[in-house]
């Protein structure tokens, strides 16, 4: 830069509404001409007190809230909270139950890692490759229906095992939706990896180091493409996982090295949409016989769960990575606390490193390829004179008490 010319900046917020962003999550950019320079993430414009509701409710009843955290992983969450509040009342799961929930889980992450696809097809431009991705996953949901009776809020989960069965009868229609979006994975791995535009847009595009990623605890697709072996069904087994030689999958099982960037994240969820149609088979194949739900008395069940007393964990590994539950009983018919940790509230700090350098065209396609979800992330927060600070539920309720008896003035 000659002498006498100054660095000029700009400032461009995008958000929290945007087209090309689904959710409202609000990014003030600087850039200079069309490079990013710098980037401040402001989340919390929805906010839903689903937590707050649980303790207003019996466990049982907590699982329709669970299930509302976010449609795409609608299984996850219910889940992760049964295998918390599992862990408090000391319940055992029947053997058939825990395959049954490894079927339903798997099923899950095909049906959100197509969805995904289609997403970031859409970021870059390619809307007919969105539609060719729907209708494979379309597939998908009508398996999830036949099986579960919903295609989005599965309504399967129950405290201590799941609410149907999977018969011999109903087997054949289950192996020919997995042949057809088993036999849909070659094309979709062409178009995504063979496709010079897609690599073109995707190869060198928002790069997340092995070491930002450790660093700033990636979890999921976005830490796997990075290298870095994370996988709670490996980790940590949970259901019947720890019955199978899972892998990490990472892009180098493709192409012989890991890059970290949005290419190599396109590898990781097109090799564990394959990988997750395996695990089902295999379910399938080696599920005992056996009950499914170890107490079938709904009202015995509940009499036991508003007896017991403790905290517990519940971990899985959802579509978009490590979900993270905890939750606390105190001889009640509610639960005390319940906490929710989503994947996604890992990893939004990820992309600071991953915007940094990027032209203002990637801005859509680097943010669609951590397959964000704000509903199920956001928090509480407010600024006041520049500084930032969080806000307790005592001081909320206080503030929403406040205002209400203002309004009724």
């Amino acid at each position: 830069m000659s002498k006498g010319k100054t660095k000029t900046s700009y400032q461009i917020p995008i958000g929290p509404i945007h087209p090309a962003l689904k959710e409202p999550v609000q990014f003030n950019f600087e850039i200079e001409g069309e490079k990013i320079v710098d980037v401040d993430i402001k989340l919390g414009q929805v906010h839903r007190s689903i937590e707050w509701a649980a303790t207003k409710r019996n466990p049982v009843q907590v699982l329709y809230l669970a299930e509302r955290i976010c449609g795409i992983c609608s299984y996850c969450h219910p889940m992760a909270f049964t295998l918390a509040t599992e862990r408090v009342a000391k319940i055992e799961v029947p053997e058939r139950a825990q395959y049954l929930r490894i079927i339903h889980q798997e099923l899950e992450r095909i049906c959100s890692h197509v969805l995904w696809a289609g997403v970031a097809a859409h970021e870059i431009g390619f809307d007919t490759v969105l539609f060719l991705t729907w209708q494979i996953r379309e597939t998908a949901l009508d398996l999830t229906e036949y099986l579960c009776g919903n295609r989005i809020t599965k309504g399967i989960t129950m405290i201590g095992g799941v609410r149907r069965d999977i018969t011999s009868d109903m087997l054949p229609y289950i192996n020919e939706k997995l042949n057809l979006i088993k036999g849909s994975w070659e094309k979709l791995r062409k178009i995504f990896l063979e496709d010079k535009t897609f690599q073109l847009r995707s190869q060198g595009c928002g790069v997340l180091t092995k070491e930002d990623a450790l660093k700033l605890c990636a979890v999921g697709p976005l830490a796997r493409a990075s290298g870095v072996k994370k996988d709670v069904r490996i980790d940590q087994p949970y259901f019947s996982f720890g019955d199978f030689d899972i892998e990490y999958m990472t892009p180098d099982i493709v192409t012989g090295e890991v890059n970290g960037d949005v290419y190599d994240r396109i590898i990781v969820r097109l090799l564990e949409v394959k990988q997750s149609v395996e695990l089902i088979g295999e379910s399938i194949d080696r599920m005992p016989e056996g009950e499914i739900v170890s107490e079938p008395k709904l009202v015995k069940l509940l009499n036991q769960l508003k007896k017991i007393e403790g905290e517990g964990i519940g971990r899985m590994e959802a579509p978009r990575g490590e979900v993270f539950h905890y939750v606390k009983y105190m001889n009640a018919e509610s639960p005390y606390s319940w906490k929710v940790r989503a994947p996604t509230y890992s990893n939004v700090l990820p992309w600071i490193p991953m915007f940094m350098g990027e032209q203002i065209a990637d801005i859509p396609i680097v943010a669609a390829s951590t397959d964000p979800c704000m509903s199920c992330t956001n928090r509480v927060g407010i600024v006041k004179n520049g500084r930032q600070s969080y806000m307790t539920s005592e001081q909320l309720h206080h503030l929403s008490v406040k205002k209400t008896k203002e309004l009724m003035k």
